[in-house]
């Protein structure tokens, strides 16, 4: 296959930043049903798994706050709605990286 001097430098570019050769780059570009690379693939998969660790810890304080106000019998509306909005949030993170794998 003939590619220009700018070609393929860019290919020898992407290929680097995912670590695999320029012909392995090819082949799943031309071999994939999507225009996304398997290598693109399990870097939004590893996001969303650090998004998802960091709502744990974000539910973890909301759930920590609630404890605090029930403990003086103060425990907010607005507190049990943001646990929910986390629960569902969650909850939808793990379809989407189930409907990535």
């Amino acid at each position: 296959m003939w590619v220009t001097a700018e070609e393929e430098a860019a290919l020898i570019g992407k290929a680097a930043r995912q670590k695999v050769t320029v012909p392995n780059l090819l082949l799943t570009a031309a071999l994939s049903e999507s225009s996304e690379t398997p290598t693109e693939r399990r870097a939004a998969m590893a996001e969303l798994m650090a998004i998802h660790t960091l709502l744990a810890r974000v539910s973890n304080n909301v759930n920590q706050i609630a404890r605090h106000a029930n403990a003086g019998d103060e425990f907010p509306q607005d507190a049990k709605a943001a646990l929910a909005y986390v629960r569902e949030v969650a909850m939808r993170i793990d379809r989407t990286i189930e409907g990535l794998m």
